[in-house]
């Protein structure tokens, strides 16, 4: 799957599309499956990743169809062998939970910034999806969460490390340990989400969010992005260091020297996209 000069691209599991030209925007598309998250989805998924880069994008949108986001691991590959994945706990650690950790992995580092739209149930590995994008918007009547203590497992793919970051220890507690399906309103006014919408403005909302990286340096953005997620794993000096580093790529280059000049010229700036 790729979308250069902006094309649309269908597979079975996702559909890439580009709603203006330069926000591309990724629709899980297994709405009878609950968008879970199959062999099929995870290697569309991460070609739609390549193909915004690729296309120009100045941000990318994840979003889902019907009552889901995404309900998380597709349970078959769990209960029924599958060729592609073998047998035993080793090859479904290798050949499936591993390529979800990896592409989440890949989600974080994108150098556009990615913004979920969560429009249904965004649970197990659908809410560990969403907490590898930027920013998470969230339809109203939504539920998020990593439930997998309601049948014997646990959220293996980063969901218990970043719940704990973003919404500090004693509440990762109660919604990890309890499984909790988190609605809404409790999960914005623990800072877990960006902003909160009726189910017919979430996709409006991450649109206008999307355009507001236009008026943005693109690579300030990547390097922006990248020192923001490092910042996380290093002490306090170490984090500044990341900083002055990113800031010294910057320096010089043609984004920074439109941005200058627009600054002095009082005029809005000309910014090219990444690619």
């Amino acid at each position: 799957m790729s979308a250069p000069d902006s094309a649309a691209t269908s597979g079975k599991a996702v559909t890439l599309t580009w709603p203006e030209p330069d926000i591309a925007l990724a629709t899980m598309t297994r709405e009878r499956e609950m968008n879970t998250l199959s062999l099929e989805l995870l290697s569309e998924l991460d070609a739609a990743l390549t193909a915004s880069v690729d296309g120009g994008a100045r941000a990318l949108i994840v979003t889902g169809q019907g009552r889901a986001f995404c309900a998380g691991a597709h349970l078959k590959y769990f209960t029924q062998d599958d060729p592609r994945i073998g047998g035993g706990s080793f090859a479904l650690r290798d050949r499936y939970l591993q390529p979800i950790a990896t592409l989440f992995d890949r989600i974080e580092t994108l150098p556009i910034p990615v913004i979920a739209a969560i429009n249904g149930f965004a649970l197990g590995g659908g809410c560990e999806l969403s907490l590898a994008c930027d920013f998470r918007l969230m339809a109203d009547n939504a539920k998020i969460g990593v439930p997998e203590t309601r049948i014997g497992a646990l959220a293996g793919a980063g969901g218990v490390q970043k719940l704990h970051r973003l919404v500090g220890r004693g509440k990762a507690m109660e919604w990890v340990l309890l499984g909790s399906h988190v609605g809404a309103p409790e999960a914005l006014s623990h800072g877990l989400l960006t902003s909160v919408h009726p189910a017919t403005d979430l996709m409006p909302a991450a649109m206008e969010l999307a355009r507001r990286f236009r008026l943005l340096g693109a690579r300030a953005v990547a390097q922006s992005k990248m020192a923001v997620r490092m910042c996380g794993d290093a002490d306090l000096a170490s984090a500044r260091n990341i900083g002055l580093e990113a800031l010294a790529i910057l320096i010089g280059a043609p984004e920074w020297r439109e941005g200058m000049a627009a600054f002095m010229e009082k005029r809005p700036p000309n910014f090219p996209p990444l690619r």
